[in-house]
């Protein structure tokens, strides 16, 4: 950092370091809890929230009406997951803590638990280490907006909330069926999910509370609590349809729970687009560079650009270019690093295209400070390239270009004058497309979270797509894949 200069320089490295590992996020949390938990030695407390706390551990509340699925799904996930599965008789199961002993005493008088004795109760769960490390799941937890304010005031905050429903019919039916076995805990139902194993059948029971009039009544209540519920969380809350096979409606809460929440710190798109020549990388980058204002790096033009420069390095790669050979790629790499790592793009993001072209030039990216952070294949089968490129032609007078069969010129005269590039040759493009496709593979292995899509359709369809993946974060697969 420059401390001469005014504005201060800060170099971009920094930010790409801050982003790699998160340390937006990790600040935000560590503020959050000491703010919440107040307590008396703030240094003790942060250093045991770096040593256990995860900022990416899921933290989840499942909620939904009776018979929507919760148990299940909830149970699901705490497999999938490897994270512990929270619900009311989960907590008072063990003697593990005196609150418990005192919320068991309020249910055995008949009596309601204050939400603030629930909320102490489930926040000395979420102090053990199980918790800190691997994150939560919620069961059903909580059911009213004044559960859901205490919940906050404990510093309780989840990071996703999945809310099932189905109609009313569906869950007094659903409801009547429900079977648990005791050993376990599994919940099982005589239409949809039966054992096959004897020993389990032999061993199911009905659980309490399931008669069409108790179900109708705890629906009843689920109803009247639900729009606080919303008022507390908001745009935050997903809902999953749960009238639909419980294995497909666990696949959407999956998807969902592995999507990281928006969060508040800076990003700046670093977008790599990758294709065969006329996959139409140029007009999405320029699309991109439009709309969000991302600074467009075209290798092909930046190496031109160099050439007609009176520099050293200019007179170095002109007679490549004049020749048709491949530039060097220390000095593509050299030419890129210099653009790419100015304060414009860090700020503003970037959109880079027609680099690199195998897997030796991708693997001398991070050595040159290149991170791309999201980086989209466009497929496109290689006769609609063909197609594309060679009933390609240019008027030599106005330099406008036509298409024979997308764009064809307005009047005999200029249609008569037309010219083809020979850079644009059925047989040249031919070699280019061969060329890529047998260096693509390797590439594609190379970038493992690489995102494809199909080039072959309407390119605002294609801007879209990509437009969703840039917008929104991506899945962090570290956390779902240990």
């Amino acid at each position: 950092m420059d401390a001469t200069k005014r504005p201060l320089y800060i170099p971009p490295q920094m930010g790409l370091y801050a982003e790699k590992h998160r340390l937006f996020e990790m600040m935000q949390d560590l503020l959050g809890n000491l703010l919440i938990h107040q307590p008396e030695n703030p240094l003790d407390f942060l250093i045991r929230q770096l040593k256990f706390s995860n900022c990416d551990a899921p933290r989840i509340f499942l909620l939904g009406p009776p018979a929507s699925g919760k148990t299940t799904i909830a149970m699901w996930l705490s497999k999938q997951l490897v994270i512990p599965r929270i619900s009311p008789e989960s907590l008072l199961a063990n003697e593990w803590s005196a609150l418990s002993s005192e919320v068991r005493n309020y249910l055995e008088r008949k009596q309601n638990v204050p939400d603030g004795l629930w909320a102490q109760l489930i926040g000395e769960r979420l102090k053990l280490d199980d918790c800190l490390c691997n994150g939560w799941i919620l069961e059903g937890i909580p059911d009213s907006r004044e559960f859901a304010r205490s919940l906050q005031v404990h510093g309780i905050v989840p990071r996703h909330v999945v809310v099932l429903y189905a109609p009313d019919i569906v869950l007094i039916e659903r409801n009547l069926g429900k079977r648990v076995d005791e050993i376990t805990g599994e919940v099982y139902h005589t239409t949809f999910d039966w054992p096959t194993d004897d020993n389990i059948r032999w061993r199911l029971k009905a659980p309490k509370g399931i008669s069409e009039k108790e179900t109708a009544q705890r629906l009843l209540e689920y109803h009247r609590n639900f729009p606080g519920i919303v008022q507390s969380f908001g745009k935050s809350i997903k809902l999953i349809n749960a009238d639909q096979p419980c294995a497909d409606a666990f696949w959407q809460v999956l998807s969902h729970v592995r999507q990281p929440p928006h969060t508040d710190s800076p990003f700046s798109a670093r977008i790599l687009l990758c294709g065969p020549p006329g996959s139409g990388k140029s007009l999405q980058a320029a699309l991109l560079a439009q709309k969000y204002g991302l600074i467009n790096v075209c290798c092909e033009q930046m190496l031109k650009e160099a050439a007609t420069g009176d520099t050293k390095l200019g007179k170095f790669i002109k007679p490549y270019l004049d020749g048709g050979w491949p530039v060097p790629d220390k000095v593509v790499i050299k030419l890129l690093s210099r653009r790419i790592n100015r304060v414009d793009c860090y700020i503003r993001g970037w959109v880079l295209h027609g680099f690199p072209k195998d897997e030796d030039q991708a693997k001398r990216m991070p050595g040159a400070g290149i991170y791309p952070n999201r980086v989209f294949f466009l497929n496109v089968p290689a006769e609609t390239i063909l197609e594309r490129l060679s009933y390609s032609m240019v008027d030599p007078v106005s330099g406008e270009r036509y298409h024979t069969l997308y764009k064809p010129a307005i009047t005999k005269e200029i249609n008569d004058r037309l010219l083809i590039n020979p850079k644009e040759m059925e047989q040249t493009i031919r070699s280019k497309v061969d060329l890529y496709f047998r260096l693509s593979t390797s590439l594609e292995e190379y970038f493992e979270d690489a995102i494809f899509i199909n080039g072959d359709q309407d390119p605002q369809t294609i801007f879209e797509y990509i437009e969703s993946y840039m917008i929104n974060p991506l899945p962090v697969k570290e956390i779902w894949d240990l």
